[in-house]
């Protein structure tokens, strides 16, 4: 067996353990994760997202106190 062949078998040995699910097309599950995540579970995930979106950009990450965060108060229902 070539060091090209053992290799690629590693490599497939190694995709067997990945957690992937196959559905029929219009039978995916929902993306709501609200019933097997937390509120500071999904706080996280969005952290890590936003964090490599940063990085991604090229542009250093932000870094100021809360009270200087941009943003905006919209009131509603007047």
């Amino acid at each position: 067996m070539t060091p090209e062949e053992t290799e690629r078998r590693e490599r497939a040995r190694a995709r067997r353990s990945w957690p992937i699910e196959s559905h029929a097309l219009g039978d995916e599950p929902s993306d709501d994760l609200s019933d097997v995540t937390t509120g500071e579970v999904r706080l996280s995930m969005m952290w890590e997202l936003s964090r490599r979106a940063w990085l991604l950009s090229g542009r250093p990450l932000p870094d100021y106190n809360r009270r200087s965060a941009p943003g905006r108060v919209t009131r509603t229902g007047r």
